[in-house]
């Protein structure tokens, strides 16, 4: 269930505070901050923030594309290592039986070629004198 319009956005109180005391300042520091569940709102815009994602405090610029989003959506709080050294394993030796030398690959959108001296209408890369299949209905 969303916010009642009513009531507003969620801002929490101290980064009001903190926005208004930094408005003044022509050096603007930013602003850390816990508060992730704290919706972006116009007065943001311009100012950058110190989030913190559980572990460390990430540095945001606030955009005016951000606005009525929660400030938590930019500070990740999971990190991505990559998949498992196995699965990378398993790509690279894909990558190296395709490796120089090995037979050339038919031309994009080319029909492939039958062998020769196949049957008419037999499946590409049949054996020659080789029937072709029927459907049976």
């Amino acid at each position: 269930m969303t916010r009642g319009i009513w009531k507003g956005p969620f801002v929490h109180p101290s980064l009001l505070k903190k926005i208004d005391k930094i408005k003044d300042k022509s050096k603007k520091q930013p602003i850390k901050t816990w508060s992730r569940n704290s919706t972006i709102i116009p007065e943001f815009v311009g100012h950058s923030f110190l989030i913190h994602n559980g572990k460390t405090f990430i540095p945001i610029t606030i955009s005016e594309e951000m606005v009525g989003h929660k400030l938590g959506e930019f500070s990740p709080t999971r990190k991505f290592s990559g998949h498992t050294p196995a699965d990378k394993k398993a790509a690279a030796e894909g990558v190296a039986t395709a490796a120089p030398g090995a037979a050339p690959k038919a031309a994009p959108g080319g029909a492939p070629k039958a062998a020769p001296g196949a049957a008419p209408g037999a499946a590409p890369g049949a054996a020659p004198g080789a029937a072709p299949k029927k459907d049976s209905k």
